[in-house]
């Protein structure tokens, strides 16, 4: 339930909540900016193309949005393979991605006051566990979150809702006590809603380029800090 809270337009919820879940990858950090540089150290290694154009192999969703077998697939189209320059160009793109993960403006401020109000904070993301944790430890949120779920935990991706319905457990919530917060309407939302959990869009964050934002959220933010508007705070 929403209402208004007499602050001009603010919504807050008056629905009791007992946890946060929180998807990763751009909702606390950047993560698409951060495969960018990565793809940048790439090409400059190689001197062929353009940081934008190896991207975009990442996006042709061929072989997954983090498989480096997008790599060996640009590096034959430029006719510069060979498994020695391969291989190194995947240790070049991981460290640099890894080097480059840094939590927006206001997240550690934001986590600790949610930890503060008494919350449970939970991560789930379609990364695996070994990427997760990799990150948000760089990140410097790990210790943040009570339970961090990976894809690789249940075999299945967002927005089909295992990842999302084992964080719960794990965190001993139901889901109408918890909320979802996450940058994909089609993959946060709209498994959050599947549910019944209360969602918050996080628009700022939003680096889905071709995905329909159908699905409405219960809230709209442009700032992690405005995540604390949610309660009234």
């Amino acid at each position: 339930m929403q209402e208004t809270d007499g602050f001009g337009d603010r919504k807050v919820t008056t629905r009791k909540v007992r946890a946060v879940i929180f998807d990763m990858d751009n909702t606390l950090f950047d993560f698409v900016e951060a495969k960018l540089r990565a793809c940048r150290a790439v090409v400059e290694h190689l001197g062929a193309g353009d940081e934008e154009e190896l991207l975009r192999y990442f996006l042709r969703g061929m072989h997954g949005f983090e498989d480096l077998e997008n790599i060996a697939d640009y590096m034959l189209d430029k006719g510069v393979y060979s498994q020695e320059k391969y291989e190194e160009c995947c240790r070049i793109y991981e460290e640099v991605k890894l080097n480059s993960i840094e939590p927006y403006p206001h997240v550690r401020e934001t986590l600790e006051r949610l930890r503060d109000l008494g919350l449970k904070l939970a991560v789930v993301t379609d990364a695996m566990n070994g990427h997760a944790v990799s990150r948000l430890r760089k990140a410097g949120l790990l210790h943040y979150f009570d339970v961090v779920v990976s894809a690789d935990m249940t075999g299945k991706r967002k927005p089909e809702p295992d990842s999302i319905k084992f964080a719960l457990e794990k965190l001993g919530v139901d889901a109408k006590e918890a909320i979802l917060v996450g940058d994909s309407v089609r993959r946060d939302i709209e498994a959050g809603k599947r549910l019944g959990m209360m969602t918050v869009y996080a628009a700022y964050g939003d680096r889905n380029f071709f995905e329909e934002k159908s699905r409405e959220a219960d809230f709209v933010i442009e700032s992690i800090s405005k995540l604390l508007d949610v309660f009234g705070y």
